[in-house]
């Protein structure tokens, strides 16, 4: 059986069937709900140091944070390839670089 992997930045993947909400980290709620995680020892941390721009809930009740903005992973839900897709470096634009969406990966110029 094959799980499709959603990138949440840096290599570091999650299952798209365990995704429940894709948040932004910006409303005290939210906030709060990752300080509780956090004591609970239910939160993991994908973001590598940089800011925490997403916050994803997944069913079992873990959080993970990540670097990407929401809107950036929720795309790649409908990203062809699923199970080891590989994304460029740079793909989050944390670095300037364009996103993954807005890359020419058919190979054809």
């Amino acid at each position: 059986m094959q799980f499709k992997m959603i990138n949440v930045g840096f290599g570091n993947t999650v299952p798209a069937g365990r995704i429940v909400a894709i948040v932004s980290n910006d409303s005290l709620p939210v906030k709060r709900s990752v300080g509780e995680a956090k004591e609970k020892q239910m939160l993991i941390d994908s973001t590598q140091g940089r800011k925490t721009r997403a916050v994803i809930y997944t069913d079992s009740g873990y959080l993970v944070l990540s670097a990407l903005q929401p809107e950036t992973i929720a795309n790649r839900f409908d990203s062809p390839g699923g199970i080891g897709e590989q994304f460029p470096q740079g793909a989050a634009g944390l670095d300037g670089e364009p996103d993954i969406n807005d890359a020419d990966i058919s190979g054809t110029e």
